[in-house]
């Protein structure tokens, strides 16, 4: 899976369809629920607009190409870090596969990831 922890730190805020329009940022995921607009963005970028959220995040991205149509991938890795304590986040991307883990847990969550590797799930 070649998991690799991204530098930068992220966190979840939420904002209004208005309030997201008049914004300067560049996130790097948008969703849209029926309760609001879901960011997720570096930091210093929350920081800098006073955009508030609850916690900061790391990101782990699995570098190895996935399939989006794969059975049982996501909860072998979900289910090994809760086992370890480790709460998770995780976005599908097209090519990809991506981790947000608590910024505290970051790289005991790449000790389990790396021990999973070499299991080859």
């Amino acid at each position: 899976m070649k998991p690799e922890l991204v530098k930068e730190k992220f966190v979840f805020c939420t904002v209004s369809e208005q309030s997201f329009s008049k914004l300067n940022v560049k996130p790097l995921l948008i969703f849209k629920e029926e309760e609001g607009i879901t960011i997720v963005l570096k930091k210093e970028s929350a920081d800098a607009n006073s955009l508030p959220y609850s916690s900061v995040w790391a990101l782990i991205t699995l570098t190895v190409s996935s399939d989006l149509t794969a059975v049982g991938f996501l909860a072998a890795i979900t289910n090994s870090l809760a086992e370890s304590g480790i709460s998770v986040n995780v976005v599908s991307a097209y090519y990809h596969d991506h981790l947000f883990v608590p910024i505290e847990k970051a790289e005991k969550a790449m000790q389990v990831l790396k021990v999973l590797s070499n299991q080859n799930i």
